[in-house]
């Protein structure tokens, strides 16, 4: 092992070294990957985007509120709507619901150390020689990310958070990540002799901190035209944690 000194229907968002957390930061030393180590696989398929109907595109380009909210675009899309051509005077609202319509991130940050997951003991009880400690899942282990608000809708706003967070942040983001018992890192610290060694292990989280607006959204109807109408627009704070995928830190602790 190598030495070292110590996440209604309506029909008519490869490694490098070293990896840069954002344009100006870097991830600390000891923060490593376990992608390749790791017992579970996890899965990192990228989230399709909705693509956007040419009819739709024009419609979210009309409206000042930007609709980012991919379940009411991917609704927006299967929503066929064609004023007839007879229908010259005639005025109308088909009201679409409440929805979260976008969010703006106003303080984000990565903690490193967001929440234990490992922990692995060396007593050495050797006068002469060190010991060595490395990282070793003893047990599969499953993290939550979530919202810091009640708040309607949570799956679409975690969808929002985390599409805006991806903008600024390279890290493998997700509402959930699995460390797999028996996942091991070649990495080594010296247990001094006659002393015990504790490593522990954390998985870091992103705290983001935002603001999701809200609206109801009306297609209006005036004669052959039709345009997006959102009404009783309100804005809600809102906060997130969302665990870094196949990464740990590690804190070796010398407990004399």
């Amino acid at each position: 092992m190598e030495k070292i000194g110590l996440t209604v229907v309506l029909c008519l968002m490869t490694l490098s070294t070293p990896l840069l957390v954002t344009a100006k930061e870097k991830i600390p030393e000891n923060v490593e990957s376990i992608k390749e180590e790791n017992t579970y696989h996890q899965s990192n398929n990228k989230e399709k985007q909705v693509k956007l109907d040419k009819s739709v595109k024009k419609l979210l380009d009309d409206e000042d509120i930007k609709i980012e909210n991919e379940s009411l675009i991917k609704m927006l899309n299967e929503t066929k709507i064609k004023p007839s051509f007879f229908s010259i005077g005639y005025r109308g609202n088909i009201y679409l619901g409440h929805w979260p319509l976008n969010y703006e991130s106003e303080k984000s940050n990565i903690k490193w150390d967001f929440q234990l997951v490992n922990t692995n003991e060396v007593e050495n009880k050797s006068v002469e020689n060190d010991e060595e400690i490395y990282y070793q899942q003893l047990e599969e282990k499953r993290v939550n990310g979530g919202l810091t608000a009640k708040v309607e809708k949570p799956d679409q706003i975690k969808q929002l958070i985390l599409k805006e967070a991806k903008k600024s942040y390279s890290l493998p983001l997700s509402f959930q990540t699995v460390f797999g018992e028996d996942t091991k890192l070649s990495k080594t610290y010296e247990v001094p002799a006659g002393q015990k060694g504790e490593l522990a292990a954390y998985v870091p989280a992103l705290l983001e901190k935002g603001e999701v607006t809200f609206g109801e959204v009306y297609i209006e109807l005036r004669g052959t035209k039709k345009k997006i109408v959102i009404q009783n627009v309100t804005k809600q704070e809102v906060g997130a944690f969302i665990p870094v995928k196949n990464y740990v830190t590690l804190q070796y602790l010398p407990k004399g």
